[in-house]
């Protein structure tokens, strides 16, 4: 999906790469954003012309080694001053096989009209294959995003920290169940001891059975992994939501039934074994809708995929 605002992709990417901190009243550093002040006139005029607001800012890594390309997050919120911890959370993970030819700036336009329904939402980008990422670099990664949405959160109250919704399409769909049960994991395991645990996730033809998608022939995941289920069986059980269930964690897999590099299956397997293990999961099939248009916003779908999130991160919020 390559329909996403150039200007406002043109103006993120010339963002000067260097993050200060202020301080609160009580004295803490806060992060701030990257300087946008550098960037060309057709960026403020995007964001001035817009109901939203957009900032990016890096995020540190864990082996400290941050790529500010790749290590960072654009957090996009709805205009105007909100009164403190109001505002709902959404987490966005994008997808691409885990590799490097797809990136979060394709998610701009989904991320600004989530953010258009009164929504928090901060995007992710990470290391993939191809740039630096693979396991378990890319995995890394994005626990540390994650980890660092406090951080953002003190830098804008507006923010209602207390519950989040991540969402993740693809790859990403198996990122955000993994990024949702990461408390699950041994202390010595990639992404373990979260210090930032989102409330719910919803997977967006996210392969959720890493294993059966591979007896079915992705041989992405083999790749991203680096080797087959029975060659690298520790990583496999880390990282394949379906051996990662927390029954405590509300979830909704979609996937269309057009989808023939995920199939449907998988999502459908995921939340089948989560209901048997007591969790309150959802499977929502899309009639129509391919791997692709399930993210698209031109597609008829894309309302409902818009309403579906929205609604997990306003019932989130209001408990």
């Amino acid at each position: 999906m390559r329909n996403v605002s150039t200007a406002l992709i043109a103006g993120l990417s010339v963002l000067a790469l260097v993050v200060g901190c202020s301080s609160t009243e009580d004295g803490n550093a806060v992060p701030t954003p990257v300087s946008a002040n550098e960037a060309p006139d057709d960026f403020a005029q995007v964001i001035a012309s817009s109901n939203i607001d957009a900032e990016r800012y890096v995020y540190p890594v864990a082996d400290g080694d941050s790529d500010n390309d790749q290590n960072w997050v654009d957090l996009f919120m709805p205009k105007g001053d909100h009164p403190d911890g109001s505002v709902p959370m959404v987490i966005l993970v994008h997808g691409g096989s885990w590799q490097s030819q797809i990136g979060a700036d394709t998610f701009v336009t989904f991320a600004r009209r989530l953010a258009e329904r009164g929504l928090a939402v901060y995007n992710v980008e990470y290391r993939r294959l191809g740039s630096g990422g693979g396991y378990p670099q890319t995995f890394a990664d994005v626990a540390a995003a994650i980890d660092y949405a406090p951080e953002i959160g003190r830098a804008n109250p507006a923010i209602n920290m207390d519950d989040a919704v991540v969402v993740g399409h693809s790859a990403g769909g198996q990122l955000a169940m993994w990024a949702g049960t990461r408390h699950k994991l041994d202390d010595d395991e990639v992404g373990a001891k979260p210090k930032y645990r989102p409330t719910s996730v919803v997977s967006l033809a996210g392969p959720l059975d890493m294993r059966t998608a591979v007896r079915m022939g992705d041989d992405r995941i083999v790749k991203a992994l680096g080797g087959e289920p029975d060659e690298v069986p520790e990583r496999y059980s880390s990282v394949d939501p379906i051996q990662n269930i927390d029954p405590q964690m509300p979830t909704i897999a979609m996937a269309g039934g057009d989808d023939h590099v995920v199939p449907p299956v998988v999502s459908r397997n995921y939340v089948e074994q989560a209901k048997k293990d007591g969790g309150d999961a959802r499977f929502i099939l899309l009639p129509d809708t391919t791997h692709v248009s399930i993210v698209d916003p031109a597609a008829p779908t894309f309302t409902r995929v818009l309403e579906t999130i929205s609604r997990a991160a306003h019932n989130a919020h209001t408990g």
